[in-house]
C-alpha cells in the first residue's frame, strides 16, 4: 500500500504542472467557447507524447498481465516525478505574456477535477481486491494521461453551476443599470477598432459628461457584468459598452442585456471569419447592434465601408454617416495630414459650409474615423465645436493600437493588438509616413478561416513596398508572409525569422545604433499560438 501512496503523490505532483498549463489554455480560449480549446488541443498533439505515455503503458501491462508489482509502481512514481520536472521546465520556458488568473471559476474547475480523481482513490483504498485496486490505478493513470480532456469534462459538469453564477451577476447588473436615472447607454461593435473607438469616444464625451467605458477589452456578457457590478457608479451619465462576438446572435444577446439607445459600428471585415462562417454572417452579426436600437436613439455608421452602405436596415432608427472618401455623409474629414507628432484634419458637417480644424496625437485614418464618430456623438449631445476641438487634441493614445513611443534608441509603432487585413494595411500607411529606416515586426494575422494564408501572403506583398527590414515571429505561421515578400522581390537577407518577439528588440536596437529607426510591431499573438 505504501508504494501506491508514493505513486499517487508523485502523480499529483505531475498533475499540478499539467493542470497549470491546460487551465491556462482553457482560460485563454474562453473556457472552450465555440470549441476554441479543443481546436488548440488538436493543433498541439505533442503534449500527448510525454513521459506519462510510458506510465500509462506500464499500468496497462501490469493490469492485463496480472503483474501487481511494487517495483512497477516505483518505476511509475519516478517517471511521474521526471514528467513533473519536464513540465515545470516547459512552463518556465514558455514565459507567457498573460499568466493564468486563478479566478473563482478556475478554483471550481480544480475542485471538480480533484473530486473525479478522489472517487477513484477512495475506491482504490476501500476495495480488498488487488485486481480491482490495480484497475483503479490504471484508471487513475488514464485520467492523468488525459488530463487535458478531463478538464473539458469538468468544465461541462460545472456548466449548471456557472449558469447560476452568471444569472446571479446578470440580475445584479440589470438592476444596477435600471437604478441609474437618465443613464445613456452606447453600444460599440465592429470587426475591429472597437476598443479604440470606445476609448476615444469616452475621452471626447468626458468634456461635458461623466462617462464610463467598459474597461480594456471586456466585451463579453461576463465582461460587461463585471464592469457594471464592480465599476459603474450611480453618478455615471453615459455608459459605453464594447460588444465583441465570435458568431451571429452574440451582439444581440449583449443588446438584450444592456439595452443601448445609441450605437457605433466601426468597420466590418474578416476578423473571426473562422467562427462566423461567412462574410455575410459577420455583416448581419454586427448590424444586430444597430437593429436593436430604439426609434428615439441613433446609430453612427461608416460611409466608406461598402458592407455598411449596402446593408438594408430592418428598423427605422436615425443614422448619422461619417466618412473620409464618401462626400455624401453627415460628418466628414478632409485635408488629413499625418506625421510622427500626430494627425490634423478639417471636419465638415453636412449643411455647414464652414470647415473646423482638429488635431490629435493619434496616428492613422482609422483613428480619424473613430474621432469622427466621437464628434458626431458630441454634436448630438450638445457639446460645442470649441470643446470638441479641445477634447480631440487631448485624446490619449490607446495602448497597443498604433501607439507611437520612444523605446530605447528607436521609435516603436505599437500595433500589437488583434491585427486584421484592413488594420494592418492602415498601419503600413502610417509607417510609410515616417522618416528613416522602416522595420516591420509581425507574427502574422490569425482567425481568418480558410483565407488566412491568402491574407497573410497579401500582407507580405504590402510590407515589401514599405519596409527596409522585416522580422517574422514564428516560422510556420509567417510562411505565407515570407512567400509574399519574396514574390515581390524583397531582399531575402533583410528578412529575419525568429521564434520569440523579444529577440526582435535587440535586432531593431542594433539597427538604430547608426540610423533613425521606426519599427512597426504588428500583432502579438496570444500564448495559445506559441510555436
Amino acid at each position: 500500500m505504501i508504494f501506491i501512496i508514493v505513486f499517487l503523490v508523485c502523480g499529483f505532483i505531475l498533475l499540478i504542472f499539467k493542470n497549470k498549463k491546460y487551465l491556462h489554455m482553457l482560460q485563454q480560449n474562453l473556457y472552450n467557447e465555440n470549441n476554441r480549446y479543443l481546436s488548440w488541443l488538436s493543433k498541439n498533439l505533442k503534449y500527448f507524447l510525454d513521459v506519462d505515455v510510458i506510465i500509462l503503458l506500464l499500468a496497462i501491462i501490469a493490469y492485463f498481465a496480472g503483474i501487481y508489482s511494487s517495483v512497477i509502481l516505483l518505476i511509475m512514481s519516478l517517471l511521474a516525478l521526471y514528467g513533473a520536472f519536464v513540465w515545470n521546465r516547459r512552463i518556465k520556458k514558455d514565459q507567457n505574456k498573460k499568466p493564468l488568473v486563478v479566478t473563482p471559476r478556475v478554483k471550481r474547475l480544480i475542485v471538480t477535477t480533484s473530486i473525479l480523481f478522489l472517487i477513484i482513490i477512495v475506491i482504490m483504498f476501500v476495495t480488498t481486491s488487488i485486481k480491482t485496486r490495480w484497475l483503479m490505478i490504471l484508471i487513475f493513470t488514464i485520467m492523468m494521461y488525459l488530463d487535458s480532456i478531463l478538464i473539458v469534462i469538468s468544465n461541462i459538469i460545472n456548466r449548471p453551476v456557472e449558469g447560476l453564477v452568471t444569472l446571479h451577476y446578470r440580475r445584479m447588473a440589470v438592476n444596477k443599470l435600471r437604478n441609474i436615472n437618465g443613464l445613456k447607454v452606447i453600444g460599440i461593435t465592429g470587426s475591429y477598432g472597437k476598443t479604440s473607438s470606445k476609448n476615444i469616444l469616452a475621452d471626447i464625451l468626458n468634456v461635458k459628461y461623466n462617462t464610463f467605458p467598459s474597461p480594456k477589452n471586456l466585451n463579453t456578457p461576463k465582461g460587461l457584468m463585471t464592469a457594471i457590478n464592480n465599476q459603474l457608479d450611480k453618478f455615471c451619465e453615459i455608459f459605453i459598452a464594447e460588444m465583441g462576438a465570435y458568431k451571429r446572435g452574440e451582439v444581440k444577446e449583449l443588446c438584450d442585456f444592456v439595452h443601448p439607445k445609441y450605437g457605433i459600428l466601426t468597420r466590418i471585415g474578416t476578423a473571426h471569419l473562422m467562427t462566423f462562417g461567412s462574410q455575410e454572417n459577420i455583416q448581419k452579426g454586427k448590424f444586430e447592434l444597430i437593429e436593436s436600437l430604439p426609434s428615439d436613439g441613433f446609430g453612427v455608421l461608416n460611409g466608406d465601408d461598402p458592407l455598411q452602405v449596402n446593408y438594408k436596415l430592418k428598423n427605422k432608427v436615425k443614422i448619422i454617416w461619417i466618412g473620409i472618401d464618401n462626400k455624401d455623409v453627415d460628418v466628414r474629414a478632409e485635408n488629413i495630414k499625418c506625421d510622427n507628432k500626430g494627425t490634423t484634419f478639417d471636419c465638415v458637417f453636412k449643411g455647414d459650409e464652414k470647415k473646423y480644424k482638429f488635431n490629435t496625437k493619434l496616428l492613422g485614418n482609422h483613428n480619424v474615423y473613430n474621432i469622427l464618430a466621437g464628434i458626431a456623438f458630441g454634436r448630438e449631445f450638445g457639446i460645442s465645436i470649441e470643446d470638441l476641438q479641445s477634447a480631440v487634441s487631448s485624446v490619449r493614445a490607446v495602448e497597443h493600437r498604433l501607439e507611437l513611443k520612444r523605446l530605447g534608441n528607436f521609435y516603436q509603432i505599437d500595433d500589437a493588438y488583434n491585427s486584421n487585413p484592413i488594420g494592418a494595411e492602415s498601419a503600413l500607411k502610417v509607417l510609410n509616413m515616417m522618416p528613416g529606416v522602416k522595420v516591420v515586426v509581425t507574427p502574422g494575422m490569425i482567425e481568418l478561416g480558410d483565407k488566412e494564408d491568402e491574407y497573410n501572403k497579401e500582407f507580405g506583398k504590402q510590407i515589401s513596398k514599405v519596409a527596409d527590414y522585416v522580422v517574422l515571429v514564428g516560422e510556420k505561421k509567417t510562411k505565407p508572409i515570407y512567400e509574399g515578400l519574396l514574390e515581390k522581390g524583397f531582399d531575402k537577407d533583410k528578412i529575419m525569422v525568429l521564434n520569440d518577439v523579444r529577440e526582435s528588440y535587440k535586432f531593431v536596437s542594433d539597427l538604430a545604433n547608426t540610423n533613425e529607426v521606426y519599427a512597426l510591431f504588428e500583432n502579438d499573438l496570444p500564448d495559445t499560438f506559441n510555436e
